[in-house]
């Protein structure tokens, strides 16, 4: 099973006209890492270079997550859907298979 960065990253290759927004704790900071087209960035914190360093490792709950239609603009962002539990996002990723 891969790991939820990876599923998520995936959803969105699948996904390419949304954006995940995502709320996460990790090591008991918050942080929010956008997922675009396979890809993960963090929006709070520098992001790795090496693209195998993943941004969200599998010690992070989530705490939620909000599609947003690409491109994705942050003065304007144009929700599908906000505040989705990791539960809520499941039912998502299922739909598209990974």
């Amino acid at each position: 099973m891969d790991s939820i960065g990876k599923r998520l990253e995936q959803y969105t290759a699948k996904r390419p006209q949304e954006v995940l927004l995502v709320t996460v704790e990790i090591a008991g900071e918050q942080d929010t890492i956008a997922i675009f087209k396979g890809f993960s960035s963090s929006l709070m914190h520098p992001t790795a270079f090496d693209p195998d360093v993943p941004v969200l490792p599998d010690g992070a709950i989530i705490l939620n997550i909000d599609r947003v239609a690409s491109p994705y603009n942050p003065e304007a962002p144009r929700y599908i859907q906000q505040g989705l539990s990791w539960e809520a996002m499941g039912i998502l990723l299922l739909e598209v298979g990974v």
